[in-house]
């Protein structure tokens, strides 16, 4: 029975081998940090005791539907009270919900204190479009917005590729700053454990730890107006040495671009 139902989770709950969602997937993306790990254990525990759980009932239910139909107990019992069995079906609903919370705070207290940080950034939710802040790496800071459809190149996800990545190093510990410049936005990213509201006139924080280099994708996941569907939030996880490559190159290319804009301005 143990092995069907670890069976039964895996099969529900497997990842897939990617960093974004694909078509007909059911369970989480693939963990890529220690948060995002401990949701998807936890969720699997959950699944487990759930489906033995019901799997007890329905046999239950089964078996008093067959004992004790009329055909075969003719003559009901008149009993009314078992005290034995009324203090064994409270007690462990009891106990199963102990085995289940604690777990779940011991998640809850992962996600929300943030450990010391190697490196800090400062995240931004407009309409339509998100503002990264690098304020450790010279204030470097940048726009990212989704790129049409019809501009996409070839193995693009639509709705999921952006002009300026969110660029971060792996195994560092991450603490990110999310606000909002006009109305409520979220910044979310499932294979890393993130999602954090961006609220206007106020600073929310949370964290992330990526355990090794790729290209991961989400989107704004609050209702935001009629450009909610086009926030894409795409982060590219490189090497320590790579991150520090990209920052003195993107100090320069952002420069320039911002020069450019001011002189058109004027």
């Amino acid at each position: 029975m143990k092995i069907f139902l670890f069976l039964v989770s895996i099969f529900i709950s497997l990842p897939v081998l990617s960093n974004g969602a694909t078509d007909w997937q059911l369970g989480f993306q693939e963990p890529a940090s220690p948060v995002m790990q401990s949701v998807f254990d936890l969720h699997n525990f959950v699944l487990i005791m759930m489906t033995a759980i019901t799997v007890f009932v329905l046999f239950l239910l089964i078996y008093v539907s067959i004992r004790f139909r009329k055909k075969a107990n003719p003559t009901p019992s008149k009993r009314t009270h078992n005290a034995l069995l009324e203090t064994l079906w409270t007690a462990i609903p009891v106990v199963i919900l102990i085995f289940m919370a604690v777990p779940s705070f011991k998640l809850l207290y992962e996600q929300d204190v943030i450990p010391e940080a190697d490196m800090t950034i400062k995240v931004i939710g407009h309409q339509w479009y998100w503002e990264y802040q690098y304020p450790e790496h010279d204030d470097l800071s940048f726009e990212s917005y989704l790129i049409p459809e019809e501009e996409l190149k070839e193995g693009e996800p639509r709705l999921l590729t952006v002009d300026n990545r969110l660029v971060l190093p792996v195994n560092k510990n991450i603490h990110v700053l999310v606000t909002a410049g006009d109305v409520l936005h979220s910044f979310a990213m499932p294979s890393l454990g993130v999602k954090k509201d961006a609220v206007p006139g106020r600073l929310n924080e949370t964290w992330m730890r990526i355990d090794r280099p790729g290209i991961y994708r989400g989107q704004c996941s609050e209702i935001c107006g009629t450009g909610h569907g086009y926030m894409p939030v795409v982060i590219e996880a490189l090497s320590e040495e790579e991150f520090a490559a990209w920052v003195n190159e993107a100090k320069n290319e952002f420069a320039e671009l911002n020069n450019r804009t001011i002189a058109l301005s004027k």
